[in-house]
């Protein structure tokens, strides 16, 4: 009798019998891809007896929770949507994937015991370490001159004979390493041309100048992409992020923000997007933009630029990387991206099948997901080496020298990274030849 009402319901209302028992079964998938949702991204509790299992709701979170009763013949919710329908709701969805996480293949319940844990801790090769520290400074110039040997100088025809650039490169790399005044800066130079690391010793106003000029950029770009080399056979993991460094420039914020004529003021900044490697903090790839754009649209370019250079197996990033075009460069270059999903994401036929690919390894797997995506740590990390032994304020006025001034910074730090490398893992470092 059910049957024939449902035959004759549908009869009634033009709707065939198969294609409306084919709606009700896309209803129910939805569902239960909306119950795997509230499976990975919520916390469900269980009652003392452990019949009852009690389930946030996906709209109003914690705030309203239901009653799921998970009896395999007759489950119970005290949903809206259950008691309309007297079906199984996305919440049974959720606590039934939640239950099948908690058994074995064999069907026997696991037992978890928690144990309070010691926070883990990191050996340090201290007899490395402070050998790499007691030689950098000697052995940071040796690797600056050897690097900047590679740069092509364009030809003179007339004019005034200008400073060699690759000497100009290395004084701006090396006032920028010893974090000092232009002024007092001058006599590390002229040891330097003493060294023989550069033909004559500059004004220092000149190094100044020097930042100033725009074809700078595209060559400490490259020199920091070829300072990453000697450890392509090391780096196979990778993070992306980016931060800002602030300049010695004011703007009112609230003027920004509100365009209100406020007193209140803020420094302004630059962003760097890098990518790095998460073993030894190396910078692959680097991009720097204003400070109000957006980090998204960076990723796939420091993604091809890292790609090109070594052999990738995971790329990890904030959820604020998170996009199927972002997903499928990491896959198209055949590593694994390991991005992390926002509260409100869900598979679907619209999305790509790496989006809906990780999205289940993220929803059934958060222990390994998770394990891999926490190395986008390692990214901040870096970004705390750079500013802590660089400064995190860049001294330049104009807009480019800043660029180039942040652009000397990151070159610094991925030459202090081959030298502890050189004295930790006994790599070393030749440039021009792996490049090639």
């Amino acid at each position: 009798m059910p049957a024939q009402a449902d035959m004759l319901n549908a009869s009634a209302y033009g709707v065939p019998s198969q294609e409306r028992q084919k709606d009700t079964m896309d209803e129910q998938q939805e569902r239960e891809q909306r119950g795997l949702v509230i499976a990975a991204t919520s916390k469900l509790q269980r009652s003392d007896d452990g019949h009852r299992w009690f389930v946030p709701s996906q709209t109003t979170g914690c705030r309203n929770t239901y009653t799921v009763k998970p009896d395999p013949a007759h489950p119970h919710c005290t949903c809206p949507d259950f008691t309309a329908r007297q079906q199984r709701c996305k919440h049974i969805f959720a606590t039934e994937i939640v239950i099948q996480r908690e058994y074995t293949d064999d069907g026997e319940t696991q037992t978890y015991t928690e144990t309070v844990t010691v926070k883990k801790t990191y050996k340090q090769e201290w007899r490395a370490y402070d050998k790499a520290q007691t030689h950098e400074k000697e052995r940071f110039l040796s690797l600056l001159n050897e690097l900047c040997k590679g740069i092509e100088e364009s030809p003179q025809t007339f004019g005034r004979p200008r400073l060699p650039l690759a000497d100009m490169i290395f004084a701006s790399t090396f006032k920028v390493y010893s974090t000092v005044s232009g002024r007092r800066f001058m006599s590390d130079l002229r040891d330097a041309q003493t060294k023989g690391f550069i033909v004559r010793t500059p004004h220092y106003t000149s190094v100044s100048r020097y930042l100033e000029n725009p074809t700078l950029t595209p060559f400490l770009k490259q020199l920091i992409e070829i300072s990453s080399l000697p450890l392509q056979t090391v780096e196979s993991s990778f993070a992306v992020d980016s931060s800002g460094f602030s300049t010695c420039r004011f703007a009112q914020w609230a003027k920004a923000k509100y365009g209100e004529p406020k007193q209140m003021q803020r420094h302004e900044w630059i962003k760097v997007h890098l990518m790095c490697g998460t073993k030894t903090n190396i910078v692959t790839s680097i991009e720097v933009t204003d400070s109000n754009s957006a980090d998204s649209p960076q990723f796939a370019g420091l993604v091809k630029t890292t790609g090109r250079n070594f052999t990738m197996n995971q790329v990890s990033a904030d959820k604020a990387y998170l996009s199927s075009d972002n997903l499928q460069v990491v896959a198209d270059h055949d590593a694994q991206p390991f991005i992390a999903f926002k509260a409100n994401s869900t598979t679907s036929k619209n999305h790509s099948a790496i989006w809906n690919r990780m999205f289940h390894f993220y929803s059934f797997n958060q222990t390994r997901f998770m394990q891999c995506y926490h190395k986008r740590s390692n990214v901040e990390t870096t970004f705390h080496m750079i500013k802590t032994k660089f400064g995190d304020r860049l001294r330049s006025k104009t807009r480019t020298a800043q660029i180039n001034e942040a652009l000397c910074k990151v070159l610094a730090h991925n030459l202090c990274c081959l030298i502890q490398s050189t004295y930790e893992l006994g790599i070393e470092p030749t440039f021009w030849e792996e490049a090639a």
